[in-house]
C-alpha cells in the first residue's frame, strides 16, 4: 500500500503541474567542447538519466544569454536558434520520461570569461588570447583574483534585458516547460542586487528598489514575450555571508516585488559575491533561508544544499519549510535517488522506466 508522502505531492504553477517535489538543481557541466553554446550528446545522457531518475522538474544548467554572459567558453547557450534546436532534441527527451524541463537563464557579468571548473589547471579569468573576452558588471569592481569588469551603461542593461527576452522565447519555443532567472551565486543580476559589488549612482544604484530595478525590468521583459501558462522562477542568493552585503531581509523585499511583476516561484540559495566569508556548511544548511523567504514574501519557495536522504528531503516538505526541494551532486552520485526515495518513505510510483521494472525494491 502506498503512504502518503509531501515530496512526492504533484505541485501546479500556472499552467504547469509537477509530478512531484523533488527536482534537479542546475549544475553547470563546462562541456561545450566547440565553444559555440550548443549542447550535443552529453547533454542529452546527462539530463535525460535524471529525468529517467524519476525527478519531477530537470533545471538545465545555467545557460548563457549573450556569448559574453558565459561563465565559460565552454558554457551551453540560448543567444541563437542553432542553439534552441539543439536544445529541443534534449527537451523531447526529458518529456518522453514524464518528467517537466526548466532552463536556467544566466549572464555571468564579473565572473564570466573564466576558465571552466575541470579539464585544465589555470583558474581565474581566461586571456583573451586563449579565447576570453572583456567582462561586465554593476561596476567596475572585480571579484578578487578576477579581472576588472567595465560597469554596463543604461543602454547596455537595455540591451542584456532584451537578451533575456530573446533567450527566454527561444526556451519556450523548444519546449521548455520552466524557466529560471539566474539572480544569485555572485553572476550579474547578484552583482546589481548586492550593495558590494554595486556601487553605482544612477537608477541602478544606492537604494535597494534601484538595485533591484534590473532584475525587474528582466522579469517584465520575460513575461510581455512568453505566454501567462510559463511558470517563471528566479534562483536568489539569499545573503552574502558578509557585512553590509545582500541578506535575507533584502531578499525577502525584492522577492515580493519579483512576485508582483510575475514571478511564481523562488530558488533559495546563498553566497558567490564575495570571497573570504564563513558559510555555515552542514546537512540542509540554506533551508533556513528558504523558509524565511517563504514566510516573510509569502511566496513558494525550494531549499537546496546538502540535501542526501529521503528522509531529510521529506521532512522539509512536510513541515512546510519549503514547497519543494532542490538537489544537485546526490543526483549526480544516484540519479535514480527519487525511484529509491519513493521506496524508502513507502510510495508507489506509476513512472518507473519500463525497461527497469524488473530492477524494483521489493518489500
Amino acid at each position: 500500500m502506498s503512504s502518503v508522502s509531501a515530496l512526492f505531492t504533484p505541485f501546479t504553477v500556472r499552467g504547469v503541474t509537477l509530478r512531484n517535489r523533488l527536482w534537479v538543481a542546475p549544475m553547470c557541466q563546462y562541456s561545450i567542447d566547440q565553444h559555440d553554446g550548443i549542447p550535443r550528446d552529453w547533454h542529452l545522457v546527462h539530463l535525460g538519466a535524471l529525468a529517467r531518475g524519476g525527478a519531477g522538474l530537470v533545471i538545465a544548467e545555467a545557460t548563457a544569454v549573450s556569448p559574453e554572459g558565459r561563465i565559460s567558453a565552454e558554457d551551453t547557450g540560448m543567444w541563437t536558434d542553432e542553439q534552441a534546436r539543439a536544445w529541443q532534441r534534449i527537451v523531447t527527451f526529458i518529456h518522453s520520461q514524464g518528467t517537466s524541463a526548466g532552463l536556467q537563464l544566466a549572464h555571468a557579468g564579473r565572473k564570466a570569461s573564466v576558465w571552466p571548473a575541470w579539464g585544465t589547471e589555470q583558474a581565474g579569468t581566461r586571456p583573451i588570447g586563449d579565447g576570453g573576452w572583456p567582462t561586465v558588471s554593476a561596476s567596475a569592481v572585480p571579484f578578487p583574483g578576477y579581472d576588472s569588469p567595465v560597469a554596463l551603461t543604461v543602454d547596455e542593461i537595455a540591451a542584456v534585458v532584451d537578451d533575456f527576452a530573446s533567450a527566454a522565447r527561444r526556451a519556450v519555443d523548444a519546449g521548455f516547460d520552466v524557466l529560471e532567472i539566474h539572480a544569485a551565486h555572485g553572476y550579474l543580476l547578484h552583482q546589481f542586487l548586492s550593495p558590494l559589488s554595486n556601487l553605482r549612482t544612477d537608477r541602478y544604484g544606492g537604494s535597494l528598489a534601484n538595485r533591484a530595478r534590473f532584475l525587474l525590468e528582466v522579469i517584465d521583459g520575460i513575461r510581455a514575450v512568453v505566454a501567462d501558462t510559463v511558470p517563471l522562477f528566479v534562483r536568489f542568493s539569499a545573503t552574502d555571508y558578509a557585512p553590509d552585503g545582500w541578506n535575507e531581509e533584502q531578499t525577502v523585499t525584492v522577492a515580493g516585488w519579483a512576485a508582483e511583476h510575475g514571478a511564481d516561484f523562488f530558488d533559495i540559495s546563498s553566497g558567490g559575491n564575495v570571497t573570504g566569508v564563513t558559510i555555515p556548511l552542514g546537512p540542509g544548511y540554506q533551508v533556513p533561508l528558504a523558509e524565511f523567504v517563504k514566510t516573510r514574501a509569502d511566496v513558494a519557495v525550494s531549499a537546496v544544499g546538502l540535501i542526501t536522504t529521503p528522509a531529510q528531503a521529506e521532512e522539509i516538505v512536510a513541515s512546510g519549510q519549503a514547497d519543494a526541494v532542490l538537489l544537485g551532486r546526490q543526483l549526480l552520485r544516484d540519479p535514480h535517488f527519487p525511484l529509491r526515495a519513493a521506496h524508502e518513505l513507502g510510495v508507489s510510483l506509476d513512472y518507473w522506466p519500463p525497461q527497469y521494472l524488473r530492477a524494483q525494491w521489493r518489500d
